[in-house]
C-alpha cells in the first residue's frame, strides 16, 4: 500500500509538472481546464464503468459522439458558438475536448448508473443534475475563460441541447439493450 502511495504520488507529481509547465512557460489557463477535463473525464470513466459495461459504454459513447459531432459543427458553422481555445484548430472549428470527449464521456456515466427503478421525480431529478452540472460548468467557462464563446447563443440553449441528448442516448441505450422487444439482446 505504501509503495502504490508513493508511485501514485511520483506520478502524480510528473503529470502536474507536464500540465504546468510547457517549454519553460506556465501553461495558459484555457489550455489547463482542456486538459485538466480530459484527464478527469478518461479517469472517472476508467474508474467507473464495470467490467461488464464495458460494450454498453462503448455504444453509448460513439453514438454521443455523433449526436454532438452533428450538433457541434452546426452551432459552430452558423456562428452561434467559437471556440477561440482549442485542440487541432486547423482540422475544426468544433472542440474536440468538450463535444468528442467530455459530454460523451459523462454521458456513458449517466446511462450506466441511470436510476432504473425509481420514482419518475429521482429520474428527472438524474437528468437535471446532469444537465445542469454541464451547462453550468460551460457558463462559468464562457464567462472567465477564452475556450468557449457564446456568439448568438445562451445558456439555456445548452442546457435544452444537453438535455435532449441525454434524451435521445438514453433512449438509444435502451433500444440497444433490448428493452423494447420481447427478447434481449444484452
Amino acid at each position: 500500500m505504501l509503495v502504490l502511495k508513493i508511485v501514485s504520488n511520483e506520478v502524480l507529481g510528473g503529470i502536474i509538472k507536464v500540465i504546468l509547465i510547457l517549454g519553460g512557460k506556465v501553461m495558459p489557463l484555457d489550455r489547463l481546464i482542456e486538459i485538466t477535463s480530459i484527464i478527469v473525464t478518461v479517469g472517472l470513466v476508467v474508474w467507473l464503468v464495470p467490467k461488464n459495461k464495458i460494450k454498453d459504454a462503448t455504444v453509448i459513447f460513439l453514438f454521443k459522439q455523433t449526436l454532438t459531432w452533428i450538433l457541434g459543427l452546426i452551432v459552430v458553422e452558423w456562428n452561434l458558438i467559437e471556440y477561440p481555445t482549442r485542440f487541432l484548430a486547423n482540422a475544426t472549428k468544433s472542440s474536440l475536448t468538450f463535444e468528442y470527449l467530455v459530454y460523451p464521456g459523462i454521458c456513458v456515466l449517466f446511462n450506466l448508473f441511470y436510476p432504473e427503478k425509481t420514482s419518475t421525480l429521482r429520474q428527472l431529478t438524474h437528468y437535471v443534475v446532469y444537465t445542469s452540472g454541464i451547462s453550468g460548468f460551460e457558463a462559468i467557462l464562457e464567462k472567465y475563460t477564452n475556450t468557449i464563446i457564446y456568439i448568438h447563443w445562451t445558456w439555456y440553449w445548452t442546457w435544452i441541447t444537453i438535455f435532449l441528448t441525454f434524451l435521445t442516448s438514453r433512449f438509444f441505450y435502451r433500444w440497444f439493450r433490448g428493452d423494447f422487444s420481447n427478447t434481449k439482446v444484452a
